[in-house]
């Protein structure tokens, strides 16, 4: 008995010892951004909460950032998030480097680099639910896209909104027209919100913002606007950052595919490879709308939700590249 409690000691000694290091590498927009990088961030937050992980933070503030950040992070940790599509090429040069240390790689797929987890979303789903609520709620027939960069992740969640939209004209014979601009970079809210108004004095009067940092600006611009002027959030619940002005918010779950790749690495299940989030597991879907649900009509609501269940049962695939936009037919939908 007394031999079984001394190895019981050495055992949680050992267990402490074993305690995971996570590091989390954010891209340019950084922390503050209340979007892309808050929720990764979240995620993280939840991993030491739960999973009893130590956490470090660094943060990118350019690109030229991406591959020092990564190693110095690889160098001191077990875990390494690297978040933002325009940070993969760096995690394809540092992970194999650090064959020891897994890599979770948020927004792009990396396959064949064994000790790399890569986490991709169905961003065009909740880009789509989102366009077709700006269609319904329009009242200039105009709605606008302020978008950071034109990389895949940014533009599927912009041509699904499109195609959300369209779905939107075809089915209630109306021609609502969308207005969109990249603004070049997810760090600059003046930005964001001078193109904002610029596509306000185009005439729309609900503008998306897929800008991170820089969407901040869309969302500033219409706190000054009459009632019926909206923004959209995006990533996150940004409903609260301008209550009432924001119409609804396309919601990408970055902190569970964060928190999931961590659990991984904790529970020994981390295979590598690449792992797909979208409605039909929780990963995508739409903010609760808690200050404007109420100015929706149900019977908008009540179409979102067809519309959902049909993109759940894989009956309605929303496009997420120029090419798919231009060959989307909306199929026959029954309310």
């Amino acid at each position: 008995m007394k031999k079984f409690f001394v190895l019981l000691i050495l055992a949680l000694i050992a267990g402490i010892g074993l305690s995971l290091t996570v590091t989390f590498v954010t891209d340019t927009g950084g922390i503050g951004d209340k979007s892309f990088n808050d929720s990764a961030w979240n995620g993280v937050e939840m991993a030491v909460k739960n999973l009893g992980v130590t956490a470090n933070l660094i943060q990118s503030y350019e690109q030229a950032d991406y591959i020092p950040n990564l190693s110095a992070a690889a160098q001191v940790s077990d875990v390494v998030v690297a978040v933002g599509f325009l940070i993969q090429d760096a995690v394809i040069k540092v992970a194999p480097q650090f064959p020891n240390t897994k890599f979770i790689f948020i927004d792009g797929s990396i396959n064949g680099i064994p000790n790399v987890e890569s986490y991709i979303f169905a961003q065009q789903q909740g880009g789509f639910l989102v366009g077709y609520i700006a269609a319904a709620m329009t009242k200039t027939g105009k709605v606008g896209v302020v978008a950071g960069m034109p990389i895949p992740p940014v533009d599927s969640y912009m041509y699904g909104y499109e195609a959300g939209v369209e779905t939107y004209n075809v089915l209630h014979g109306t021609n609502v027209q969308v207005i969109s601009g990249y603004v070049g970079s997810f760090d600059d809210p003046a930005a964001g919100k001078a193109m904002t108004e610029s596509q306000i004095a185009a005439g729309a009067d609900i503008v998306y913002q897929l800008a991170g940092l820089s969407g901040l600006g869309v969302i500033d611009a219409m706190k000054n606007q009459p009632a019926g002027y909206y923004a959209i959030g995006a990533d996150m619940d940004q409903d609260y950052l301008a209550p009432g002005h924001v119409l609804v918010s396309s919601l990408k779950r970055v902190d569970i595919g964060v928190y999931d790749g961590i659990k991984s690495v904790v529970d020994g299940t981390f295979k590598g490879g690449t792992i797909l989030l979208s409605l039909n597991n929780g990963g995508i879907g739409i903010s609760p709308m808690t200050y404007t649900k109420q100015l929706v009509p149900q019977s908008v609501m009540k179409e979102v939700k067809v519309l959902e269940q049909m993109i759940i049962d894989g009956k309605l695939n929303i496009p997420q590249t120029k090419e798919e936009f231009q060959s989307f037919q909306v199929p026959q939908i029954t309310f």
